[in-house]
């Protein structure tokens, strides 16, 4: 079990773990069944990432949800793209593996369904959080990716799983705010998908961590 603290991160863990906590809960009250959700763990991407949404069956909310996850999940993809030549734990480089796995066809998914609503697509690099999930939606600054490139061995470990606890806390925010709001079902489905699999993923990565 990986215990080695990172100093820049800390903070955000135990904040993150809280928040995780309240998304867990939340998602155990409301008769949503997780297995018929697929999502981010494991072999199995979602269903919602294969599904077609209707054109017009779709409003704001909807958009600025899938605007918002498509930079998110490209951040998300980043990261995990560190972590075959830098992680020491072989738990760590599975848990990117299926990060990536699972969130780059939902990358092709959510801008398909832009594409058809006439929406734009956000392009590459683009960051912009600011409707969702807080200022920064989980989002890492430039300095923390910057530091998690140099980092290798035990030390890349933890930064990757206390940063990438927070990326997940503010996806999961995002998604919450999507099933809401939202009125696309495939969206909200694919909303579904991450608060189940991403909570799950923010509980384990804790557990390596040993905070929980």
């Amino acid at each position: 079990m990986i215990r080695t603290r990172s100093p820049f991160r800390r903070t955000a863990v135990l904040a993150a773990a809280g928040a995780a906590a309240l998304v867990l809960a939340a998602c155990g009250g409301n008769g949503d069944d997780p297995a018929r959700h697929g999502g981010h763990h494991g072999d199995t991407a979602s269903p919602a990432a294969s599904a077609a949404a209707s054109p017009g069956q779709h409003n704001a909310a909807d958009v600025a949800f899938a605007q918002g996850m498509i930079p998110h999940h490209r951040q998300a993809v980043e990261m995990a793209g560190l972590a075959p030549g830098r992680a020491r734990s072989a738990e760590v480089k599975a848990l990117a593996a299926a990060i990536k796995k699972a969130q780059d066809p939902e990358i092709k998914t959510l801008s398909g369904w832009l594409t058809s609503w006439g929406e734009d697509v956000p392009a590459t690099g683009a960051m912009d959080h600011s409707l969702h999930g807080g200022a920064s939606g989980g989002m890492m600054p430039m300095q923390e990716m910057d530091q998690l490139e140099k980092a290798s061995g035990t030390a890349f470990d933890t930064a990757f799983m206390e940063m990438m606890i927070e990326h997940h806390a503010g996806a999961v925010a995002m998604a919450r705010t999507e099933k809401a709001e939202g009125a696309s079902p495939d969206a909200r489905a694919l909303a579904d998908a991450v608060i189940t699999t991403q909570s799950a993923e923010i509980t384990r990565m804790n557990k390596l961590l040993g905070t929980s």
